[in-house]
């Protein structure tokens, strides 16, 4: 479902989202990733609420970075199938509302985001155990 390699971390250094990726793997680069998006919503929406016009725009810009160069580039759409799919549909409505909620000023729709993004983080969370548990078996295939 998600491209092999380390793309993710590569787009979540360009989009300026400060830690130490390179040593991470591929699950926790995404985890990263939807902290990082998730992180700059907040800041949009405290920026908002103070008025600051500028910084506002900056967070939107960031977080809707962070979700095109980041989470939907590093799905794999030829081998994810019906998952990978409607994840990238999900990342375009994601985008697109948070450009919408940047221009129409509205908390409501960052909050709307910033909920969509909090699920998917706490499912992919969920998956860890399982994803180290296929990570593990080649390797102790291999020394068969």
């Amino acid at each position: 479902m998600f491209s092999p390699g380390h793309a993710g971390a590569n787009a979540y250094a360009r989009v300026g989202v400060e830690t130490s990726v390179m040593g991470a793997s591929p699950h926790r680069l995404i985890v990263l990733l939807y902290q990082g998006a998730r992180q700059a919503i907040a800041q949009a929406r405290m920026h908002l609420q103070a008025g600051h016009v500028a910084d506002r725009g900056m967070a939107v810009s960031k977080a809707i970075r962070i979700i095109e160069s980041g989470l939907q580039q590093s799905l794999n759409l030829e081998v994810g199938g019906e998952i990978a799919e409607r994840l990238n549909a999900l990342y375009s409505y994601m985008t697109r509302r948070l450009f919408e909620a940047n221009m129409k000023q509205s908390e409501t729709m960052l909050v709307e985001v910033d909920g969509l993004l909090a699920t998917l983080e706490e499912a992919w969370i969920g998956i860890a155990p399982e994803i180290a548990r296929m990570a593990a078996q080649p390797a102790a295939e291999s020394m068969r």
